[in-house]
């Protein structure tokens, strides 16, 4: 049985993690590959790349170190998939993370960092990858947002709520114009999972580093009683990546275990 993304190319940002766990990216890459794509496994650190080379244990991987914010690494990033695989037919933009605060408390500098980390990373792979993809005739392209984009979660968090909404509708945008070169653009929509980002750095910000405390609030949240994971948001991504979802583009699946469904 092939697997249901077999001879595809995915470039997949943020495929490492901040720690030990299923972050988004890290995720996505090792079920892509085993779902026989050719890996193009994209992050800053290369110790975290490393392990997620040795998650996937068996299947074509090659990984690329670069700042996502920064247009020149991100052009010499898809040179360089391109180079190795000969095209790209799936992107998958994972990059993201939070500051707290609202207008008043969040720096002017942390503002502009939040966007250039969650939405600009997204713009700026997308530059890069759609020429590729047009010149082999399509491809799909997975970003991944928030639930933090589309409702008030609990904590004031205005850089990446903005941010976080704008890769939605950014998405639909060029899903519209893109759609007549055969290139498919969807959002996943994470609610609060449990990532290695709750040990690494939420925690610290809004539960004294309790984490536990941390957990049992996030849980409380979701109808569903239970946390997921970054596979959770993996295997949404494997659906819109796939050609199961040919005729679905501009749009979002949220994967927050009923937590927007409420009314309070």
């Amino acid at each position: 049985m092939t697997g249901r993304l077999e001879g595809k190319v995915a470039v997949i940002t943020g495929a490492g993690s901040v720690g030990p766990g299923w972050g988004n990216g890290r995720a996505a890459a090792v079920l892509f590959a085993r779902e026989g794509a050719k890996v193009f496994a994209v992050d800053l650190d290369p110790d975290a790349l490393a392990e997620t080379v040795r998650l996937i244990e068996k299947g074509i991987v090659d990984i690329h170190t670069c700042d996502v914010t920064d247009n020149a690494a991100v052009g010499q990033m898809v040179a360089a998939c391109v180079d190795t695989f000969g095209r790209v037919d799936v992107l998958v933009n994972n990059v993201g993370g939070s500051r707290p605060g609202g207008p008043v408390e969040l720096s002017e500098q942390d503002w502009h960092a939040q966007l250039d980390y969650n939405l600009t990373s997204v713009y700026l792979t997308c530059k890069h990858v759609i020429p590729v993809m047009k010149a082999n005739g399509g491809g799909a392209i997975v970003n991944t947002a928030s639930t933090s984009g589309t409702r008030f979660t609990g904590s004031p968090q205005v850089g990446y709520a903005a941010a976080k909404a704008g890769v939605i509708q950014f998405s639909k945008v060029t899903a519209v114009q893109h759609a007549a070169d055969g290139i498919r653009v969807n959002t996943v929509v994470p609610g609060q999972l449990h990532t290695p980002l709750v040990e690494a750095r939420l925690a610290g910000q809004r539960a004294g580093g309790d984490v536990e405390t941390l957990l049992a609030q996030r849980k409380a949240r979701i109808p569903l009683g239970f946390m997921g994971d970054g596979r959770d948001t993996a295997y949404a991504a494997l659906y819109l990546a796939s050609d199961e979802a040919r005729f679905v583009t501009g749009t979002e699946i949220v994967v927050d275990g009923g937590m927007t469904a409420r009314c309070d």
